[in-house]
């Protein structure tokens, strides 16, 4: 049986549970809010989802997915994670997360950071260059879109790859978590390679009956983009 447990409802993390669920997988969704809070998200999912803790979450099959902000890494039960693998999807954001030195120096990448909090797991970035209204959109498009995902554990990024093509994307090794800032907002392979206009990447509908507002990106195009930046310096953050 293939389960997976979700830690964040917000956009990301419920893009991924109805990608999820449309996959064949049982899904254990939890939020900081409890169970409670996720009622209506669980009625859409249908019965191959169900609400629970993080600690359940985290628990729940071999890899669990982080989609939340940086700020609530604190307060993860980060003994539950232990000797796991992780998809995180989080990217850092000032406005959102409050400064953080070691990000805003450049001195880690946002994934390397996160590998600090949650030092005992394998950290490997998936799904966080591409918006959350572009997900169901680009699931199993033909031709696939890519996505990027960098780890520093071959084997944990392969098996993190296998559930990222069974949710409908193919995938590009983009390297180590030290490369990941290629992929990281601001990069060349951030969300707007998704988007087939300027107004596409800024709405969720496109305001014009029949103008496609996202486009697949196949691995080949991707390569590029992830190469595209050979050194980083402060204008690439």
């Amino acid at each position: 049986m293939k389960r997976i447990g979700i830690i964040g409802s917000g956009s990301i993390g419920a893009a991924v549970a109805r990608l999820a669920v449309a996959a064949d997988y049982e899904v254990l969704i939890a939020n900081s809010r409890g169970p409670e809070s996720l009622t209506d998200l669980i009625d859409e999912l249908g019965p191959r989802a169900q609400a629970g803790e993080v600690r359940a979450a985290a628990e729940f099959g071999d890899i669990p997915v982080l989609a939340v902000p940086l700020a609530a890494y604190p307060n993860l039960p980060i003994d539950a994670f232990a000797g796991k693998s992780i998809l995180s999807t989080g990217n850092y954001y000032p406005h959102r997360d409050g400064r953080i030195e070691e990000l805003d120096t450049l001195e880690s990448t946002t994934a390397e950071y996160e590998q600090t909090l949650l030092p005992d797991t394998l950290i490997v970035k998936a799904f966080n260059n591409i918006l959350f209204h572009h997900i169901p959109n680009l699931a199993n498009s033909l031709p696939r879109t890519a996505l990027p995902v960098a780890g520093d554990d071959t084997a944990a990024k392969n098996r993190v790859c296998d559930i990222v093509n069974a949710l409908g994307f193919d995938t590009v090794d983009a390297g180590t978590l030290a490369e990941s800032w290629r992929f990281e907002p601001e990069s060349g392979a951030y969300t707007p390679i998704y988007a087939a206009s300027a107004d596409g990447f800024e709405t969720i509908t496109s305001p014009t009956p029949g103008l496609p507002f996202r486009q697949a990106v196949c691995a080949r195009c991707l390569l590029p983009r992830i190469a595209l930046m050979s050194g980083r310096d402060s204008s690439d953050a």
